[in-house]
């Protein structure tokens, strides 16, 4: 026995679109996922998981090593987010605002670890925020 149904009574759904705004949001919390997930990874690196007598990997270690395990599951919604926002957006204009990471990686790192900031560093930092500020201007344009 088969069932029909007929085209008028099947609702059809229309897909979630995110705007513009919406996608660049989504990026933007991808880089703050992101720079968490490296930083707790940076963390995780002072719990030992090698075992002292032998100097093996320990695997419980391994697994009870939280830092990295947050770490990795802020990479995982890092990615899930930039994923959704790319759904959308313009790649050539989202995909730039990731490169924000590294500059909040540089003040965390400056705050956290105290790792001394340079010239050099301070150069890159403004020209990453500078590139992705003309590509915001270019975008406001259209």
């Amino acid at each position: 026995m088969s069932i029909s149904v007929s085209a008028s009574s099947q609702e059809v759904a229309t897909p979630f679109k995110f705007s513009h705004r919406q996608s660049l949001t989504l990026v933007f919390l991808c880089t703050l996922f992101g720079v968490a997930a490296q930083f707790l990874i940076k963390t995780s690196t002072s719990h030992a998981m090698f075992d002292p007598a032998s100097g093996r990997l320990s695997v419980e270690a391994l697994l009870t090593n939280y830092p990295l395990w947050a770490g990795l599951t802020c990479y995982g919604a890092s990615t899930v987010l930039l994923i959704l926002a790319l759904r959308d957006g313009e790649l050539s204009l989202l995909y730039p605002v990731i490169s924000l990471t590294y500059v909040w990686v540089v003040a965390l790192s400056v705050l956290a670890f105290h790792e001394a900031l340079n010239v050099w560093k301070v150069v890159g930092v403004g020209l990453i925020c500078g590139g992705v500020a003309l590509l915001g201007m270019e975008q406001n344009k259209r």
